[in-house]
């Protein structure tokens, strides 16, 4: 199964999102925030299959994340979520680096079934005119 990594400054997020991955066989990481991200992915060399992050975040947001991974390494899939949907705009322009934006709340199915869409994609990023909504739940 995938590697995943997760940052959500919500424990009962994080928690619900964890074991919900879990419980479809990947190897899962949390972390409270993006800076916390940063140096797993940094510890790790990015060697994830996808960044799961949220947007609104302590210390560096999901949006600063995504631009600090990508840079770095740009096979890497992101995949933010959020409650807001101001932040969900904020994301479009984001389209080149990220897989999309999942709405907040979910269940345990939604979010299991969602991201085995996203790791079952052949690309690992919006391209060519699809944008960020195409993956939203």
């Amino acid at each position: 199964m995938a590697k995943l990594l997760i940052a959500e400054d919500d424990t009962s997020v994080r928690l619900l999102v964890e074991r919900a991955l879990r419980l479809e066989g990947h190897e899962v990481i949390s972390v409270e925030d993006g800076e916390l991200a940063l140096e797993m992915l940094e510890e790790h060399d990015g060697a994830f299959d996808l960044l799961l992050s949220d947007i609104r975040m302590p210390a560096m947001t999901g949006i600063e994340l995504a631009h600090a991974a990508a840079s770095r390494w740009p096979g890497l899939r992101i995949q933010l979520m959020t409650g807001y949907a101001e932040q969900k705009e904020a994301a479009e322009d984001l389209a080149a680096i990220i897989v999309g934006v999942i709405d907040k709340p979910f269940s345990l199915v939604d979010i299991r079934r969602h991201i085995g869409r996203v790791l079952a994609s052949p690309t690992s990023r919006s391209h060519g005119g699809e944008t960020a909504e195409r993956f939203c739940a």
